[in-house]
């Protein structure tokens, strides 16, 4: 909190306040009426006067009741009770001038005033009207008018509503918008008092008033909660509400107190927060919210403005920006570099977790429950989209500036930046940004609106472009080869995309064409703002100025890698880095400018562009482009231009006809030429969609043009079938002129079809054979029968087909002709050999096994082996089937013919598949046909060269003895060794067990890889020796790195170093040392090679090592100083001190003090040669080295000398040399250590006076630690200065005895004190003494020596606490009552607290009642609390019972909290009504009490109830919502009661189920699940399956949602129109043990299987459910019956009282089962019906 305005010490209220909706100014108008201004930090900037309507009536003639900024925050408009409204211009800078920029007069006085829209002042008057003032008219009207004065004004959130609180309680809602809302207008609600105080929030209405109440009205008016202060004395009325800019929190301002409540959406209540109290701020007049949440500011009555933090909570994020949460869904954030904020806000009201600031400190992203927020910090755009969270596994893109990426479980989310609608989303797994491309409205073009689209990838080799706007896929790419980067152009139409390959991609996206255009690209961008592409192949940078052209390129060489893309200042560059220089390529501008040109529309600027350029490769593409763009844009002139620039004559004289054409019309018919339907016809001609031309040609009805045009393009076909069509008269001539032409042309081929047409079948043939198209001809033949027949005709066409070597077809029209021999002849010529087979089967069934046999001949010579192999065994040939098979490569199919085959000539093949086998590794397959082939040494060699020895050595050991196998194998590895194959002869030595041969021949070959391989596998012990053997021998050999690795193997790394150090290789021998010996090593071989090298060559080399410390460091350590001066000298001069003393101390250590004093001197420390010499004690030295070199050491040898005098104790002596060294301090140090305190005080008392003190001081305490030796001395001391008359230090020193041991010598001494300080010392100094020495006499006692000391001085309060000390109450007593009556309620109040301390209760309560009752409840001794309250009045005794009550409900035990009330009644203090409310609910909540044996409690629980409703009826309480409360809760104790006494009779339990089921609609106060398992149980006992299947299954329901922790998932369909309330609290725990849950369960499923039930509740006459009050078609309540809770519908019994009813028949039944039975319980039932209900109907039946 801080004080914005300082108070008045009288009356000058704050009459109105406001924050601009740009939170940089607060407006504040004080009784004065001036305007002051204040800035956000609420520092005074500005003020102004406001005027009176009539400057006759003076500046005194009015007040100032209202204030508003306008929503652009330049102007504040003021309502005055001298009936005006001013609006003043302020300016936007501070010091602005002032002016009235409009003046609104009125019929009465405005009371109140909100600027909630750009032009409209609402505002209210004292006459009641409502009324819009338009800043831009200057006007102003009614909205609504009312007769009531109008006390409050305020607006939604959305300040699209306004809502005003009258005089008479009256409040009304108006909307200008309602949003959808639905919300009605008018009178809402009337408040009980004028509401002065009115809020509308976003989910309610708040209003308060004189009343000292707060009541919360729901959208409708209905009320919510009320909050009552109307008992709390400290409460005021409220004056003024604001609220909260979110709509979540209201605050209201009374006297001293701001009272706070905050909306909980998910109970849809308001939660009171704790009350700000500030004391003496008095009554608040104003209250003003700053927009964006962060403050609230309040005016008081005294003039004060105080500014209070609305922050939740405040955190830093990066020490780069400011959180402040000043709502649970509005967040402040705030640049602490730029001060600019940014206010995130949730729409929807939900609270927001957390922000984060991403993508280069530029976004904001935070998360709500539902919700996701986004914005942009710079733009300041800000968006919320619904969100369901997914734990924060979200990632976020933000390389697109205008829409943020956000991928999640393999969805990509689209989100654009200020839009609350997701733009869209896609299932891809691929989240890299280079693979995703989004274009939002970049460039404007023609004729689109909203131009937003998505290319991303499906798949890693499929793109998928998406139109975001219209929702739809707008194409699919399928690519062959993984893509790896992708973009659209700013447009949308065109995509480029790279795959793995580097190939570059341009896809067209309207036309869907696909098309490479470059190889080996290693970047590529599109040019900003353009289509211009930049794309780098190997060495080329290449530049597409026009991409639809895109094999028109334009390169340039280049030497290195393009690093980015820069467009500034009309000028675009491609930045290149050369090695380490940057270079940069500029582009052609005005080639980028024509393609902006072109997307502009703007052809006539793009064809005076292209006319500046000379003709090359671009600019013939460029008019290319603009050729095509201005046809479709019908600018025909352009387009002819263009055509003639490309050198297209015929085109470009086609357009020049064209447009004369169009020019023509346009003069002689006025209007756009280009839509006459030649132009149109000649257009769609030059397109080639000549069908289009024939259409508008058609519609003119100019037939002959449409003739025309298909004759002189000489589409004869079109031309004829329009003359058809319309039947014109030149038909036949068509015909034949088409007939010519084809002839004359030599287009038989056309010509024949033409006879077909006409049915001339023979004039057909001779055309096609003339064409030398005998196949066509045989085609007419065979379909037409009487062709067919004519052998003339049949020769010639088969003789053509033979001589064209149409072999098949001529077979076909002989088979046709019946002639079988010749039409077999042909097939066989054509190789148709399967018409041939199926010819010859048959005419010539014999031909059938040679046909096959050539067929599969055939097919061997065309490489169809797989074929051919079922031809060949049709045939017979078996061995041309195995080799086809073998050829097919189908060795399954030939190893089958083969087995099937005789065994004789068959081996050479077996060899064949089997070393196919063997060499796909089939080894057991090959085997089996080598041996079956006889050629097992194959098999062995097989597996041999395989290196599948075990197989070889198994199929070996089969056909030979283990001496051949070893022998075979041992030679056959030494031929191997001597073919080099040594892994194959080491494999063979092993088989046959031989591993030392395999090593010795590794070791002769050298080589030793393998021959260690082996030793570790056979030889492990012999491992490392064997290394280190072959690291010698190598080393020998000079095969130095081999050795290392075998030094280093043998763990032997210092051979290795060494080994390099003796070859001179000190650089080997630094890398060994460094990878294996260790830091230490390292070091050591460094220094040691830097030593061999000396001088500069060692510098640098350690130089390099950065080990040149650490090299001076090692030559110290080894004492060569020499070397390690050199080093210093040459490099690290800065070292060479350190040198110097290390050499020196190296030197004292030798005893070679001079040399050793040289060097320190060098080393520039001197003082260490000045202490080697003290430490020799050779003070000459020492004081010769301080004067030469170190004055300030002077001193410390001084010191030095005057110790070692000390210790020689020559005191003389020593205590000159300190004087000498100006240390005096030591000289008194010294003489202390000696206890020679006299001479400590003399050099004190000469050279340090100061100190005198404090030394004295420390003597006395050393004194007086020697005990009474010391004690003496202080007393000695003492009464020397008595005796002096130095009194005041006497007093001290007589103080200062503290000997403990003797108590007596103390009383003495301190009395002495005192009494002197009494006699010779003033008043002031003896009170101080006095108030030393009387506590500790007081603790030592002496209570009435410590009381008479203070009596001397009339230290009355000190004399009486010292008797109370001393526990003498009387004497206390005595004095008080004497001295200073005043005290004596004080002396009654120690003795109370004492009598409490000691636990004396019982001599407390005839002191103070009230304390002793306290006492009796902190000790839990509550039944002698109850008995003594119980003797005093009935108030204090209920307030004990309150408390003990308390106590029991948080012990569990509500039914001795119930025997209390019964024994001492139930008062109605609203203050108790939470204890009656949890006894109840405690009692409701216990188990096992739904039997007859309960009776008792429920009865007690029943009458309790029934006396505390009397009592609230009798009292304020009457009516009110608690008093309705406890109705309901004593009727349910009611039918708790009447149930357990029904329990006990047989003949009621029908009775005891309909109250059970009765009891179901009170489970907003029973625990739900209780409630249905009693009511199922019930029911199901007497026999009503159906209401128990349906209770028990919502039991089930209601358990499940008891551990789930809510009841979301509760399905209420059964208890539609029924009065079974369906939001119930969810219980804590179930009520019902778990073992009888699974019993329900089972009885439920059970019910459920055998189908015997209906799952519908009994309905009664009124067509609704037979327990339910509430008639479901009417609306209409019925009486609950008082036995049964039912309702009662007819055959009424009525009582006394109103409102109370009973069913005859239940009533009866009940009165007769008590008469026969005279049940105890049911008699007190019906008593207490008599009581409650004002009488029984019948007196026909008494009871006692």
């Amino acid at each position: 909190m801080s004080a914005v305005s300082g108070k008045n010490d009288g009356a000058a209220k704050v009459t109105c306040m406001a924050w601009a909706p740009n939170s940089a100014r607060f407006a504040v108008c004080t009784v004065d009426r001036v305007v002051l201004l204040y800035d956000e930090q609420g520092e005074r900037r500005d003020k102004f006067s406001t005027k009176p309507a009539d400057p006759k009536y003076g500046k005194k003639s009015y007040t100032v009741k209202a204030l508003a900024f306008s929503p652009d925050s330049t102007k504040i408009a003021i309502a005055q009770t001298d009936d005006i409204i001013y609006v003043y211009k302020i300016g936007e800078e501070w010091g602005d001038k002032k002016v009235i920029s409009n003046k609104f007069v009125q019929t009465s006085a405005p009371t109140c005033l909100i600027w909630p829209a750009d032009h409209a002042i609402v505002f209210g008057l004292a006459e009641g009207k409502v009324r819009i003032a338009n800043t831009k008219t200057n006007k102003s009207s009614t909205v609504y008018a009312t007769d009531s004065y109008v006390v409050s004004l305020t607006s939604n959130v959305s300040a699209k509503g306004i809502m005003s609180g009258h005089a008479d309680g009256t409040v009304v809602r108006y909307f200008f918008d309602d949003e959808g809302s639905g919300e009605s207008q008018g009178k809402i609600f009337t408040h009980p008092c004028p509401p002065y105080a009115l809020a509308w929030g976003a989910n309610s209405i708040i209003a308060g008033g004189c009343d000292k109440k707060i009541v919360a009205y729901g959208k409708e008016g209905h009320v919510l909660q009320t909050f009552d202060y109307s008992r709390d004395r400290s409460e005021k009325e409220f004056t003024v509400a604001a609220t909260g800019p979110s709509g979540q929190s209201v605050v209201l301002g009374s006297y001293d107190r701001l009272r706070v409540f905050n909306w909980s959406p998910r109970r849809g209540t308001w939660d009171e927060a704790s009350p700000k109290e500030i004391p003496n701020l008095y009554t608040i007049t104003a209250l003003a919210w700053k927009k964006d949440g962060s403050r609230l500011c309040a005016g008081t009555l005294c003039g004060g403005v105080e500014q209070f933090d609305c922050c939740l909570r405040r955190s830093i994020y990066k020490n780069k920006f400011e959180m402040t949460y000043v709502g649970l869904s509005q967040v402040i954030v705030k640049n602490l570099s730029t001060g600019t904020r940014v206010v995130l806000k949730s729409h929807y009201g939900y609270e927001i977790d957390e922000v984060k600031i991403l993508g280069k400190d530029r976004f904001l992203v935070g998360h709500t429950s539902n919700t996701l927020l986004l914005g942009d910090l710079i733009s300041n755009k800000l968006s919320e989209v619904a969100w369901q969270g997914s734990g924060g596994n979200e990632k976020f893109f933000f390389e697109n500036e205008t829409v943020c990426m956000i991928f999640n479980a393999g969805e990509l989310t689209l989100v654009e930046y200020g839009n609350n609608e997701v733009l869209g989303s896609v299932r891809t797994e691929f989240m890299n940004p280079h693979l995703i491309s989004v274009r939002l409205n970049e460039r404007k073009q023609r004729g689109v609106e909203d131009n937003k689209k998505l290319a991303y990838l499906i798949d890693i080799k499929t793109i998928a472009i998406v139109d975001l706007a219209a929702g739809y896929n707008l194409g699919t790419v399928n690519h062959d080869s993984k893509v790896d980067w992708l973009e659209m152009n700013e447009t949308g139409r065109k995509l480029l995309f790279r795959d793995k390959k580097l190939r570059l991609h341009l896809y067209d996206i309207e036309s869907q064409e696909k098309t490479t255009v470059l190889s080996f690209c290693s970047y590529v961008q599109w040019v900003p703002g353009s289509d211009v592409v930049v794309a780098q192949n190997r060495n080329s940078l290449c530049v597409w100025y026009n991409i639809d052209s895109s094999e028109r390129v334009t390169m340039f060489p280049l030497r290195g890698d393009i690093f980015d893309l820069e467009r500034s200042n009309g000028k675009t560059e491609v930045i290149v880095t050369e090695g380490v220089n940057t270079v940069s390529y500029t582009l052609d501008e005005g080639l980028i400018e024509f393609g902006t040109a072109i997307d502009d529309g703007d052809y006539y600027r793009a064809t005076a562009f292209l006319e500046t350029l000379e003709m090359c490769a671009e600019t013939e593409a460029m008019w290319k482009t603009l050729s095509k763009l201005s046809l479709e844009a019908r600018q025909l002139h352009i387009a002819e231009r263009c055509f003639a620039a490309l050198g297209d004559v015929s085109k470009a004289r086609f357009l020049n006809e064209t447009n004369k054409i169009a020019d023509n019309v346009g003069k002689e018919f006025g209007g756009d030429g280009t839509e006459h339907y030649q132009v149109k016809a000649r257009l769609a001609m030059l397109e080639k969609n000549y069908k289009l031309a024939e259409m508008y040609f058609m519609e003119q009805n100019a037939i002959d043009d449409v003739m025309e045009m298909y004759q002189e393009l000489h589409m004869w076909d079109d031309c004829i079938a329009v003359a058809e069509a319309k039947g014109h008269p030149e038909l036949d001539n068509l015909r034949r002129s088409y007939y010519a032409w084809l002839m004359e042309t030599n287009q038989n081929e056309r010509a024949g079809e033409v006879k077909e047409g006409e049915c001339d079948y023979m004039g057909a043939i001779n055309l096609y054979l003339k064409a030398g198209l005998p196949a066509k001809a045989a085609r007419l033949a065979i379909g037409r029968g009487e062709l067919a027949a004519n052998t003339d005709v049949i020769n010639r066409i088969a003789s053509a087909l033979i001589k064209g070597e149409f072999y098949e077809r001529a077979g076909d029209l002989f088979e046709r002709i019946r002639n079988n021999q010749r039409a077999l002849d042909c097939y066989r010529k054509g190789n148709a050999f399967r018409k041939a087979v199926e010819l010859a089967r048959v005419a010539f069934p014999a031909d059938v096994v040679k046909l096959e046999e050539a067929w599969g001949d055939y097919l061997v010579q065309q490489k169809q082996m797989d074929a051919a192999i079922n031809h060949y065994i049709e045939s017979g040939c078996s061995e041309k089937a195995i080799e086809a098979a073998i050829g097919a490569r189908q060795w399954k199919k030939a190893v089958h013919i083969l087995e099937l085959q005789e065994q004789q000539g068959a081996g050479k093949y077996y060899q064949r598949i089997a070393q196919h086998y063997a060499s796909i590794q089939e080894y057991e397959v090959a085997e089996r046909l080598f041996v079956k082939g006889d050629q097992i040494k194959a098999a062995i060699d097989m597996y041999t060269q395989a290196g599948h020895w075990e197989e070889a050595h198994k199929l070996a050991v089969k056909c030979m003895t283990p001496e051949e196998v070893s022998g075979l194998y041992v030679s056959r590895a030494k031929e191997l060794e001597k073919e080099g194959k040594y892994k194959e002869a080491e494999r063979l030595f092993a088989t046959v067990d031989q591993p030392d041969q395999a090593i010795t021949m590794y070791k002769k070959n050298k080589m030793y890889d393998d021959m260690i391989r082996l030793v570790a596998r056979h030889h492990t012990d012999l491992l490392q020796e064997t290394h280190v053997h072959l690291a010698k021998e190598l080393e020998a050999e000079s095969r130095l790195q081999e050795a290392e690795y075998h030094y280093l193997e043998g763990q032997e790394w210092k051979g290795a170093v060494n080994m390099y150090r003796g070859h001179d290789m000190w650089e080997e021998s630094y890398r060994v040392a460094k990878n294996h010996g260790g830091a230490a090593a390292q070091k050591q071989v460094a220094y040691l090679w830097a030593k061999s090298l000396g001088g500069e060559a060692a510098v640098k080399l350690l130089n390099k090592f950065g080990m040149l410390d650490t090299g001076i460091e090692c030559a110290i350590d080894n004492c060569s100083f020499d070397f390690a001066f050199e080093l210093a000298r040459n490099s690290l001069k800065q070292k060479l001190p350190e040198v110097h003393l290390k050499y020196a101390m190296f030197l004292e250590d030798e005893g070679k003090y001079a040399e050793a004093e040289a060097e320190f001197v060098r080393a520039g420390k001197p003082k260490e040669a000045v202490l080697m010499y003290v430490h020799q004690q050779d003070w000459v030295g020492a004081q010769r080295v301080a004067e030469g070199h170190d004055p300030d050491s002077v001193a410390d040898v001084l010191v030095g000398q005057a110790k070692h005098c000390f210790e020689q104790r020559d005191f003389q002596k020593a205590e000159a040399f300190l004087l000498r060294a100006q240390r005096p301090e030591l000289a008194i140090k010294y003489y202390k250590d000696a206890e020679m305190w006299s001479d400590a005080m003399r050099i004190c008392k000469e050279y340090l006076p100061s100190k005198l003190s404090i030394l004295q001081e420390e003597y006395e305490k050393e004194a007086s630690k020697k005990g009474p030796r010391g004690v003496e001395g202080v007393l000695e001391q003492a009464r020397e200065w008595e005796q002096t008359g130095e009194y005041a230090r006497a007093v001290e020193c007589y103080l200062r005895v503290k000997d403990t041991s003797n108590v007596a010598l103390l009383e003495k001494c301190w009395m002495k004190a005192a009494e002197l300080a009494i006699k010779f010392l003033g008043q002031d100094r003896s009170v101080d003494v006095i108030q030393v020495v009387g506590p500790r006499l007081i603790q030592l006692k002496k209570y009435s020596a410590a009381a008479e000391l203070y009596l001397n001085l009339d230290l009355i309060k000190e004399a009486v606490d010292a008797f109370i000390e001393g526990e003498e109450w009387n004497k206390a007593k005595r004095v008080a009552k004497e001295l200073d009556p005043r005290l004596e309620d004080y002396v009654d109040q120690c003795y109370k607290e004492h009598l409490k301390n000691q636990g004396k209760v019982d001599s407390l309560v005839g002191v103070d009642v009230m304390a002793a009752l306290d006492m009796y409840a902190e000790r839990g001794q509550w039944e002698k609390c109850i008995d003594t309250a119980s003797k005093q009045n009935y108030k204090i005794l209920h307030k004990y019972v309150a408390l003990y009550s308390t106590h029991l409900i948080k012990e569990g035990d509500p039914e001795r909290v119930l025997n209390l009330y019964i024994q001492h009644g139930v008062p109605a203090n609203p203050q108790n009504f939470n204890i009656y409310k949890r006894m109840f609910l405690g009692l409701l909540s216990q188990t096992e009490r739904d039997n007859a044996e309960s009776y008792r409690m429920w009865a007690d629980l029943r009458d309790v109830m029934l006396a505390l409703c009397e009592n609230m009826t009798k009292s304020s309480e009457a009516n009110s919502p608690a008093h309705e409360e406890f109705e309901q809760m004593l009727l349910v104790t009611h039918y708790y009661a009447s149930r357990s006494a029904a329990r006990g009779l047989d003949q009621l339990s029908a009775i005891a189920a309909k109250l059970s089921i009765s009891l179901l609609r009170h489970t907003e106060l029973i625990p739900a699940d209780k409630a249905f398992y009693e009511a199922g149980l019930a029911a199901k006992a007497v026999g009503l399956e159906n209401m128990a299947f349906i209770f028990l299954n919502r039991f089930l329901d209601l358990a499940d949602g008891i551990d789930e922790g809510n009841l979301d998932a509760l399905d209420h369909s059964d208890f539609q129109d029924t009065d079974i309330p369906f939001e119930v609290p969810l219980p804590a725990k179930l009520h019902v043990s778990v073992e009888k849950r699974e019993e329900i369960r089972d009885w439920v499923l059970t019910v459920s299987m055998d189908q015997r039930v209906e799952q519908v509740l009994p309905r009664d006459e009124r067509d609704t459910y037979e327990a339910s009050l509430l008639a479901a078609n009417t609306g209409i309540r019925s009486l609950p019956c008082v036995i049964t809770g039912y309702p009662v519908l007819r055959n009424k019994i009525e009582f006394k009282r109103p409102g109370m009813a009973a069913n005859k028949d239940d009533w009866n039944k009940f009165l007769m089962a008590t008469k026969t039975t005279h049940s105890t319980e049911c008699q007190d039932v019906l008593k207490f019906l008599n009581h409650w209900c004002g009488g029984l109907p019948t007196a026909g039946y008494s009871f006692h």
